[in-house]
């Protein structure tokens, strides 16, 4: 079975109300087997820098055991509480993958 992931490119703009995402996120991505793989750490940006997509964005990449668990997880109860905060308080694009075998 194929790993699939979780890829976020993040713009926080109120960084106060966004702690509530961190706790409420990593809760719900451990329900579904999830584990995060980069969690904002440094970042340099090589190609395609623009005025959306730039080296101050915080870059997420969550690893889940399959395709399927991964949906489950962004469209679950318990995601959609940490979602709900995300969106109201920072700006970015998510994305599903699936892995290579």
């Amino acid at each position: 079975m194929k790993k699939a992931y979780v890829v976020a490119e993040v713009s926080v703009q109120n960084p106060g109300p966004y702690e509530g995402y961190r706790a409420l996120a990593t809760e719900s991505v451990a329900q579904f087997g999830g584990r995060f793989l980069v969690r904002g750490g440094a970042r340099e940006q090589k190609e395609g820098e623009d005025a959306q997509h730039n080296g101050s964005l915080r870059t997420v990449i969550v690893e889940f055991p399959s395709l399927a668990q991964a949906q489950a997880w962004y469209a679950s109860p318990e995601y959609r509480k940490a979602k709900d905060i995300r969106v109201a308080h920072s700006t970015g694009r998510l994305f599903i993958v699936e892995g290579a075998e």
